[in-house]
């Protein structure tokens, strides 16, 4: 499978819409981050004060190196800023790195050199990114996930259970008490990762945001130019923005204050967002001027086109996994594949008949299909893909080619539809209506695909 998802590795039917938690991938982070701020908001008393419980544990650990535990304080500090069990990030490989001991250094100083901090602490502990270089959104969430971690480890036991996921006996090597404000071991029972049997943690998705609420672009572009606060004609660098942050709290302060005001603005960020129906008409009009071939890159555009529209249209029925070029025999090959839920009757069948756990779209800006592009999809399908696939073109295909997939179900029982522009437009004229789903539309080319097969 192209980027499995744990629910798929163990055949869970549910699409992201379905689920409280960011469905996990087993080879790679997820996009998104956890973001503080969307917890201090919240009308619920439960993240409220799993907020106060960062917020306090991240404030003792400045506690204790003022106090002189310094090597104690850096050490957790260090431990708590990578939480790879989580797996959210850009990381191809679910892997990450902690931060230096000069970096911790640099963020514990805050407490010592900054007044207003070394008298009443953070409350939002967000502001680091704009008093320490090279303190970014995962190093936020990170460090939020991991003194929270004994929450979340019951969260992801409790949506295991519910859903069917086994789980196994594991040991954490890093999990923050918050009580006694220590980091220790702990055998607990979590899923794992099939490829390497790594513990893998749930996060809810209305925590997460593709970047925090409080971050240095809003602060640097939205606040601090606007309001013209360096008195300079030249704009400072971000070292020099930091160390004018530090030295000026009480007016950076005033940016924290704004962005609380405007906390209704805070919302989650989905993992996946359809597309408004003008921009879905827009891109059909788009799609009605751009040629077939490959003049003035009017397959770029093309692709470009199905690679928007498609995901929208068949969400959340097909969850969108990803658009990728391949080469087949020297010829480019433009891709989307998507999980298949399997929560509509029609791509049960699909999964049934065609162990399709994934479904790919081939694009091809071709104004008339040939055999050489069925047999290319052909030999793409596979035991992992399964035996299902669509070819996305121009024009509707003659009647030979349609002969050719016939012959191909009845000989290897391999089904692949043929979508045209006359379908794409259908689909956004379902899709604005709202009155029955885009993913009908495929789903009548199958059965009179099927009506035409031999029985």
């Amino acid at each position: 499978m192209f980027r499995p998802r744990l629910i798929d590795i163990h055949n869970i039917q549910k699409s992201q819409e379905d689920l409280d938690f960011a469905i996990p991938i087993v080879d790679e982070d997820i996009p998104l981050y956890v973001d503080p701020f969307l917890l201090w908001k919240s009308v619920s008393q439960q993240d409220q004060s799993l907020h106060t419980s960062i917020v306090n544990a991240f404030n003792q650990l400045g506690n204790e190196y003022l106090k002189g535990d310094e090597k104690e304080a850096i050490s957790k500090l260090i431990t708590l800023s990578e939480c790879e069990s989580i797996g959210l990030g850009l990381s191809k490989t679910r892997r990450g790195k902690r931060i230096s001991e000069k970096q911790a250094i640099s963020i514990l100083q805050l407490f010592k050199n900054i007044p207003q901090i070394n008298k009443q602490g953070f409350l939002h502990f967000e502001e680091i990114q704009l008093l320490v270089d090279n303190i970014s959104k995962d190093r936020i969430s990170d460090l939020a996930c991991n003194f929270i971690l004994s929450f979340l480890i019951d969260f992801t036991i409790e949506q295991c259970e519910n859903l069917g996921i086994p789980i196994e006996e594991v040991q954490l090597d890093h999990v923050y008490n918050y009580r006694d404000n220590k980091i220790s071991q702990e055998t607990t029972f979590l899923p794992v990762n099939p490829k390497n049997s790594d513990p893998i943690v749930f996060v809810p998705k209305r925590w997460l945001r593709f970047v925090p609420w409080i971050n240095y672009e809003d602060y640097f572009k939205g606040y601090f130019i606007e309001k013209g606060l360096n008195g300079e004609d030249e704009l400072p660098d971000r070292v020099k923005l930091l160390n004018y942050n530090r030295h000026n709290y009480d007016i950076f302060s005033t940016y924290i204050k704004q962005k609380e005001k405007k906390q209704a603005d805070c919302l989650n960020d989905p993992l996946f967002k359809q597309i408004p129906i003008l921009s879905s008409k827009r891109k059909i009009s788009e799609l009605e001027k751009t040629p077939s071939g490959l003049e003035d890159k009017a397959d770029k555009k093309f692709e470009d086109i199905i690679c928007t529209l498609l995901p929208s249209f068949f969400y959340p029925h097909l969850d969108f996994a990803l658009d990728q070029s391949r080469t087949d025999s020297g010829v480019l090959i433009r891709d989307l594949i998507f999980y298949n839920n399997r929560n509509f009757e029609f791509l049960d069948d699909i999964y049934k008949d065609y162990e399709s756990k994934q479904i790919v779209f081939e694009l091809k800006n071709t104004k008339s299909i040939d055999r050489n592009h069925i047999n290319q999809l052909n030999r793409y399908l596979s035991d992992s893909l399964g035996k299902f696939g669509v070819i996305v073109t121009r024009n509707r295909p003659p009647k030979k080619i349609i002969k050719n997939t016939i012959d191909l179900w009845a000989g290897q029982r391999r089904c692949i539809l043929i979508l045209s522009d006359e379908d794409i437009k259908l689909m956004s004229i379902v899709f604005e209506s709202k009155q029955r789903l885009p993913i009908e539309i495929l789903k009548s080319k199958y059965v009179e695909f099927m009506r035409q097969c031999p029985s």
